[in-house]
């Protein structure tokens, strides 16, 4: 496993790729409407330390639809938008994030992997300007495609207040 970990400031909204020289990769995100929070069915995003424990979708087009982590053979379009308006977009690429601190983010009513919470792509028209999703991390789509090919499988996330 490489070196390098995310940072995801809920506060700022960003997400940053760390290395041993700093940061190398920085992206505006969207964390949850409903803020912070590890419980499921809270909509909130996780806090602590994570992992990416899969990395799903590689050499999918951009704008892929994901549903339930599978592509759909749909491409996002504002058309398709319309036909479905209450779906919660998952595009282009998913980092699926296992929380690694048992108690916290991990295992029993908190467990990050079973509230399929996700780092993914979203549609051109997210506000990145406050919070806005249903516990995931929502990136740009071409940002996403940038991050996900630096990092890997088993890559630390830590997701904080500050």
């Amino acid at each position: 496993m490489s070196s390098a970990y995310l940072h995801i400031s809920l506060t700022k909204q960003r997400l940053e790729l760390r290395k041993q020289a700093g940061v190398c990769f920085s992206a505006p995100v969207s964390t949850a409407l409903n803020g912070p929070g590890e419980v499921i069915g809270s909509g909130c995003t996780p806090r602590g330390k994570l992992r990416i424990r899969l990395k799903i979708g590689e050499g999918c087009p951009l704008h892929t639809v994901f549903v339930g982590r599978r592509p759909t053979g749909e491409i996002y379009t504002p058309a398709l938008a319309a036909r479905y308006p209450a779906r919660d977009w998952i595009l282009t690429r998913i980092l699926w994030l296992d929380g690694l601190e048992p108690g916290k983010n991990r295992a029993g009513p908190v467990d990050t992997l079973r509230r399929f919470i996700y780092i993914h792509g979203c549609p051109a028209h997210t506000d990145f300007s406050h919070p806005s999703s249903h516990g995931c991390v929502r990136m740009r789509n071409t940002a996403l495609l940038t991050l996900f090919e630096q990092v890997e499988n088993g890559t630390l996330v830590w997701i904080t207040d500050d």
